[in-house]
């Protein structure tokens, strides 16, 4: 079954690969490395184990260097006797282009053991392999270590330091150990046979252009943004960094071109031209994200002194860069926060940069990094969810920013007339957007040199208007020369007043990085975000009402303490954390079955909605109440044993709600059968606001499992897609139901090809509707059936009946407020999904008959 994958993705009527079979050494165990000019040249690193070719892709290609460590995804398992292909792929077919055998040898466990090939697996299971390789061109240790994270497939290939290690380039030995030509020798000779096969049939077509193999061009993203927080804290699931004062900076590096972007594309490469000049050291194709600052004599990053350096082009100019986007071609974005920064350290430690410098961070303990920005005067620090992946393009509670002096960005919406020797204007108006609505938070005269105010009043003198941005009067005296609201600056101040307007603003200087559009009204609400407590704060005010707020409930031998009922968690429904704790209550019989027995990684909401949220899976068991069940379970993520939450009764469900937990998300498997899921997800997830691709996607799901004899279930995600359940049973381990997903997934975007993809990467599904198999991996969590969603209404994952799969169907219908009339009347659709389930050996057997026919 492990060269399902291989097989299905070929076509052996069109290429001279061979086709899959299980098959093995006579004695040791071989290796092979293929070099492969494919879209991308890269080298396909294959090792023997149990009959097949266990591969990875490793766009570098190997080193003999111990400190260079090579990134290696994992593909799928290759038949043994691929070992010796060489030759063409043609166009058209998967992997398309030329190969051959770089070296080749045998290989063993760097320990010696009766059965090197059980250690060897043992190994791979686990994620860390040793073996020695006795090669033509590669010899002695290696190891292959695999980065936990959601990227499940990225592993370092790494040299280890012995006698066989070297600065050398060994890439520099590019001719093959079979047919001793280099690869550039292959692709001429390929283009020779087709140039003369295509001249025989027309002389029209144009001959097929010389292989010139690079890596994947690196192109611009947009970057992640973070949401406020007020307080810091602690958390050991948390990261924390320097927040710098300057210039958001996405820097792409591609073969002979550096760029240096704004977070809106603006171009700095003339601004910042001695960065870009010492990132060309770098030789590799990256995308970097990190900002652009100018320190002074004390190291500290000072937004005025970056606006001078704009101008003059003197001072201490430092790029510090904290994440790694693209490497070699690759998209790493879903990679975990920890993995991708341990790469970009990696990439770093190559190159002896003066003024580009890796952004260090500490974990788990952000009071203390917060109370060092504040001794030391700095603008405040990140906190980052260490597991978290970057969401191109999206502002995320996943990271959090929290402020040791008020400063803001406001947009300039007027000027005053200028007062005694001032010259050019008096003040700047400022205002911010709430909603589509252009707020006045007040105005800001000093921070300005004479140079400042004329260059500021000659950058807007071409915006003046005669006609007020604002939709309301200001009550001020002076003489207004309105502006369009198209310039943002930087200003800092002593507080926010009650009516909402900043008092004693200080000018720092203009934000050209940012869009007046993306700057919206950050007046401080009246909450407090208490990420470690147990229970929401309670405070003076709403201790006077404890009497509704805060109460006790008894629910069978245990008394609740339920704290801030009145708490409004969705702001524009007016649905309170007691409205939540009610629908709870009110559908526990429903929902607990499929929560039972299942670790919760619990999605915590203090304030609601609107404001941050953060993930919470490992519980203290000495803090919380005894009567909780908890279990230790591995978590890859934490690379540890943790202590989850358990939730089996109405009262551990209430208690969850009651920590802020507005939605529940169980793993797909039971503690009693950790590996092996209950059943198997196919998540629909739409690109924009359209519904009806998803409704016609799940309608064709349906029509394959039909096809298959397989029984499946639907609800509604609560959020903008649909959930698709095949029952399973617990038979079968998470690796095999993936394969499963995957060739579902292929299945039914084969038949939807203009509205569908099955890209991980959002740039390359081109706005189609997303399938998504990747649920299906040990420790993913989805919204349980039932189970109310953090979206405007309080929507509700819905069970459906497949006949309402329907035009008429849209997630949003389904709310607390209107969900539980139809329960009663339906009462539990989703009962079959923790059935005896599917056989999937004859699904996959069916699969691979119908598309190989």
């Amino acid at each position: 079954m492990s060269l399902s994958k291989y097989n299905q993705k070929r076509d052996f009527k069109q290429t001279r690969e061979p086709k899959g079979k299980i098959e093995k050494s006579a004695s040791e165990l071989i290796f092979v490395v293929q070099k492969h000019a494919a879209s991308h040249l890269h080298y396909d690193f294959r090792l023997e184990m149990d009959g097949v070719l266990k591969s990875w892709a490793v766009p570098k290609g190997p080193s003999m260097d111990p400190e260079v460590k090579r990134l290696a995804m994992m593909v799928e398992d290759h038949p043994y006797s691929y070992k010796d292909f060489e030759g063409t792929i043609p166009e058209g077919n998967y992997g398309a282009g030329n190969v051959i055998v770089w070296d080749n040898g045998t290989y063993t466990s760097d320990e010696k053991t009766a059965s090197d090939e059980k250690k060897l697996l043992s190994d791979l299971a686990k994620g860390h392999l040793s073996f020695i390789l006795k090669g033509k061109k590669l010899k002695g240790e290696f190891s292959l270590v695999k980065l936990h994270g959601k990227q499940e497939n990225a592993w370092l290939l790494i040299k280890k330091n012995d006698k066989y290690a070297s600065e050398e380039d060994i890439l520099e030995k590019n001719k093959s150990v079979i047919s001793k030509r280099s690869l550039e020798q292959l692709v001429e000779k390929s283009e020779k046979l087709t140039s003369k096969s295509e001249e025989k049939t027309t002389e029209k077509k144009v001959v097929k252009k010389k292989s010139n193999p690079k890596a994947d061009i690196a192109e611009f993203l947009k970057p992640m943004l973070a949401s406020v927080s007020e307080k810091p804290f602690d958390d050991d699931e948390w990261i924390f960094e320097n927040k710098y004062d300057g210039y958001r900076t996405i820097a792409v590096i591609n073969p002979q071109q550096v760029d240096l972007f704004s977070r809106n594309e603006l171009s700095f490469n003339a601004n910042f031209k001695p960065i870009a000049e010492e990132l060309k050291q770098i030789d590799h194709t990256v995308v970097l994200d990190g900002e652009i600052v100018v320190e002074n004599d004390a190291g500290r990053a000072d937004f005025q002194l970056l606006q001078n350096y704009m101008k003059t082009g003197i001072g201490n100019l430092k790029y510090y860069v904290f994440d790694l986007l693209n490497l070699d071609g690759n998209l790493i974005t879903e990679l975990s926060l920890l993995e991708r920064k341990e790469l970009l350290k990696i990439l770093f430690n190559k190159y002896p940069f003066s003024n580009v410098s890796y952004s260090e961070h500490t974990v788990g303990d952000g009071i203390k990094q917060f109370e060092k920005a504040v001794k030391n005067k700095t603008e405040g620090i990140i906190a980052k969810r260490a597991d978290s992946t970057y969401t191109i393009n999206r502002r995320s509670t996943n990271w959090l920013k929290i402020k040791t002096a008020n400063e803001e960005e406001a947009i300039i919406i007027g000027i005053t007339e200028p007062r005694n020797s001032r010259k050019y204007f008096g003040a700047l108006l400022l205002g911010q957007y709430d909603g589509k609505k252009l707020q006045y938070i007040g105005k800001c005269g000093s921070g300005f040199t004479e140079s400042t105010l004329k260059d500021l009043y000659t950058k807007l003198k071409p915006l003046f208007t005669a006609k007020s941005p604002l939709d309301e009067k200001i009550p001020i005296r002076d003489k207004i020369q309105w502006v369009n609201p198209k310039v943002v600056c930087q200003v800092k101040f002593s507080e926010w007043t009650q009516d909402q307007h900043l008092r004693h603003p200080v000018y720092l200087g203009i934000r050209i990085d940012k869009k007046a559009e993306e700057v919206f009204l950050s007046f401080p609400k009246d909450d407090s975000t208490q990420l470690n407590s147990d229970e929401m704060a309670i405070t003076p005010e709403n201790k006077k009402e404890k009497t509704e707020n805060d109460y006790d409930l008894k629910v069978g031998k245990t008394v609740l303490h339920l704290t801030n009922q009145n708490k409004v968690y969705f702001p524009k429904d007016g649905i309170t954390k007691g409205d939540i704790i009610h629908y709870y209550n009110e559908v526990s019989e429903l929902i607990l079955p499929y929560l039972k027995d299942r670790p919760e990684s619990m999605n915590r909401f203090p304030n609601g909605i609107d404001s941050p949220s953060f993930y919470q899976k490992d519980v203290d068991v000495d803090k919380i109440p005894k009567w909780l069940k908890t279990k230790k379970v591995f978590s890859e993520s934490n690379n540890a044993d943790i202590d989850y939450l358990i939730c089996n009764n109405k009262e551990t469900l209430l208690y969850m709600a009651n920590l802020g937990c507005i939605e529940m998300n169980p793993w797909n498997s039971t503690t009693k059968h950790i590996q092996n899921p209950d059943w198997l997800v196919i998540d629909l997830d739409p690109a924009g606001n359209d519904f009806a691709p998803v409704v016609t996607t799940a309608l064709v799901v349906k029509e394959v499992l039909d096809e298959l004899e397989t029984e499946c279930l639907c609800k509604t995600s609560g959020a903008s897609g649909l959930h698709i359940y095949i029952p399973l049973g617990a038979k079968y381990d998470y690796d095999s139901i993936k394969i499963l997903g995957e060739l579902i997934a292929k299945e039914v975007q084969s038949r939807l090809p203009d509205i569908t993809s099955i890209e991980r990467s959002i740039k390359k599904r081109k706005n189609k509707l997303y399938i998504d198999f990747l649920q299906n991996r040990r420790g993913q969590t989805l919204a349980a059936p039932y189970s109310v969603r953090p979206k405007p209404g309080a929507t509700v994952s819905t069970p459906l009946e497949w006949s309402e799969v329907n035009e008429k169907l849209h997630p949003s219908q389904f709310t607390i407020k209107n969900v539980l009339k139809r329960f009663e009347k339906k009462g539990d659709l989703w009962t079959p999904v923790l059935s005896k389930g599917a056989d999937i050996k004859k699904i996959i057997h069916k699969l691979e008959e119908n598309q190989n026919v």
